[in-house]
């Protein structure tokens, strides 16, 4: 995989990023029109469903959201009366969060959604092309993040032209 020059058309993590830009935007829009949510509310709500709470670092790994974001996005959550937040037992400092009776029912409301959306953008795959896909993205997302984290072992590293 040789190429003399880059060009931005062939370049993979462009590529990439346009795509997941592209699927994001129309899952934003329809999450937004339907249930006034923003994709980073979405991610928490449904992290938070799948579990028995969360602290907001939890869910920022989880999610592989930043802390100004999850911290935006449960606020405004729980504004809402979407989520409970509780003392957490292993750590004085820091509160776990819990979908509440509303936010499970909104979360049951937009999961069918969410699988027709996703069904809409994948329909022209095979189930075969969907696993292979899922695997890929796998494998590009372990590749990445062992490669962010040794850029984070890295000490005094070049970071750019002087």
């Amino acid at each position: 995989m040789v190429r003399k020059t880059l060009r931005l058309d062939q370049f993979l993590p462009y590529r990439l990023s346009v795509a997941a830009n592209r699927v994001s935007d129309a899952v934003a829009g329809a999450y937004e029109r339907l249930f006034a949510l923003s994709i980073p509310q979405w991610r928490l709500i449904a992290v938070l469903a799948e579990s028995e709470g969360a602290t907001q670092n939890e869910l920022g790994q989880k999610t592989v959201m930043d802390k100004v974001t999850v911290s935006r996005a449960a606020l405004a959550l729980a504004r809402r009366g979407l989520i409970v937040r509780s003392p957490n037992p292993r750590d004085g400092r820091s509160r776990r969060l819990f979908l509440s009776r509303e936010g499970r029912a909104l979360y049951r409301r937009i999961a069918p959604k969410a699988l027709e959306l996703e069904d809409q953008v994948f329909s022209s795959l095979s189930e075969e092309e969907l696993a292979r896909f899922r695997d890929i993205l796998d494998h590009i997302a372990r590749k990445a993040g062992a490669l962010v984290e040794a850029g984070e072992r890295v000490s005094g590293a070049e970071t750019g032209p002087k």
